[in-house]
């Protein structure tokens, strides 16, 4: 008995977010100005492909700043760093290129002024992540980690009526509610963000995620491992009534996903370029016939980030 094709509908909007295209754009342009070797400290976004394509240009990746050589440019990552790291790059002469996410850097400045209020800050988000890693380095000590329900039943302040909160961009809108919520509750006059810290990118692919996944036996979402807004995508697929499954590429498809499967949403995480999603798509329609349409309720994201000034200077002359 023939199989019912299958009905393969790609989510908009999905891929590069405003704030990755801006730090790839950073790399690229540092690559074509300067001389000598570009450093990159971290993967410049959580994705492999593009690191490994980055680098067959030129540029090179570390962890640690003592693999920079003294006097050497060297690009952060869109994730953002700590004061400590930025201090070390300083005191080794290091020429740096910003390339944190202009997001971030908010969810930073918003730490800081809270900080001169006077406000204990509570930061929702999850350990070793290298955004959190950077914006607890903003005020070592001063910031303390919600990763979770339980964390924010148990958490501890020195004064109940001056707390405020900050939280990661890329985590599921749903979980930080449920987390913010326990924390009014316990603190009433929490003070919160004037924006939601949560970027417009990761609030509008789990919208659309949540919408397709009510009508969808299966979700697919093409992410890194360690990308935190790839992995909330497959948590808010598979709590709107969807199996889902992240993958970072083609290859990592398995058949048994796909038995008694009819319709199919395919989705990409803000790191994901889109070569990945249409390699997905060709494997979905040679292997099982698949008919693909865009999302016709979604939208494109219209966003621009501007290129720190430095390069845009560089680029003029």
């Amino acid at each position: 008995m023939a199989r019912t094709p299958l009905r393969v509908i790609l989510s908009r909007p999905r891929g590069f977010c405003a704030g990755v295209v801006r730090a790839i754009e950073i790399v690229d342009k540092s690559l074509d100005l300067y001389s000598g070797p570009v450093y990159v400290r971290h993967e410049i976004v959580h994705n492999r492909h593009v690191v490994a394509e980055l680098g067959s240009k030129g540029a090179v990746f570390v962890e640690d700043l003592a693999d920079v050589p003294d006097g050497a440019r060297v690009i952060f990552s869109a994730h953002g760093v700590s004061k400590a790291v930025e201090s070390k790059a300083k005191r080794r002469d290091l020429e740096v290129v910003d390339a944190t996410c202009p997001l971030v850097t908010k969810v930073h400045r918003q730490a800081h002024r809270l900080h001169r209020l006077g406000f204990e800050i509570l930061l929702v988000g999850h350990a070793g992540h290298p955004e959190v890693e950077g914006t607890m380095g903003q005020l070592p000590g001063k910031i303390r980690l919600i990763q979770d329900v339980r964390d924010a039943v148990e958490v501890d302040v020195a004064d109940p009526a001056r707390v405020a909160y900050v939280t990661q961009t890329t985590l599921s809108v749903d979980d930080t509610k449920e987390i913010v919520d326990i924390l009014r509750k316990r603190f009433p006059n929490l003070a919160a963000p004037p924006t939601d810290d949560i970027c417009y990118a990761t609030q509008s692919r789990q919208a659309a995620v949540k919408r397709l996944a009510e009508r969808t036996d299966l979700v697919i979402v093409i992410g890194a491992a360690n990308s935190s807004n790839s992995n909330r995508l497959v948590e808010v697929a598979s709590s709107h009534g969807a199996r889902a499954y992240r993958v970072e590429s083609a290859s990592e498809l398995k058949d048994e996903w796909f038995e008694g499967v009819e319709t199919v949403t395919l989705t990409a995480g803000a790191s994901a370029p889109e070569y990945l999603v249409q390699e997905v798509v060709t494997y979905l329609r040679e292997r099982y016939g698949a008919g693909i349409e865009e999302d016709a309720d979604g939208a494109d994201e219209e966003v621009y980030f501007p290129l720190p000034k430095e390069l845009l200077a560089a680029a003029s002359r």
